[in-house]
């Protein structure tokens, strides 16, 4: 089996991921980082989860394709903006 190195750009490009805001993972503010992913899961029409759900997959999958590219502290960022998403949806913090 043949592993394709796009795999992730392909999934982003026609799977019913969510439109996102450009520059959403650089903002500096998590709480932004998570305004921006909650606006795009509620105006999206192709998501076939809850707004929440949504959101927060894409911020995983993000972080995870990322990897070891990403610093510690824009680790740190991302990893608080799950905490803004869950917030914004009144869902329970993690538990660390």
């Amino acid at each position: 089996m043949k592993h394709d190195a796009r795999w992730s750009q392909k999934v982003t490009e026609r799977s019913h991921a969510l439109d996102l805001e450009p520059g959403v993972f650089a903002l500096q503010d998590p709480r932004e980082i998570a305004r921006s992913l909650a606006r795009s899961a509620e105006a999206s029409s192709t998501r076939r989860t809850d707004p929440f759900r949504s959101a927060m997959s894409m911020l995983n999958f993000y972080i995870n394709r990322a990897g070891s590219r990403l610093t510690a502290e824009r680790r740190d960022r991302l990893e608080a903006a799950k905490d803004e998403l869950r917030a914004l949806y009144g869902r329970p913090r993690r538990r660390v």
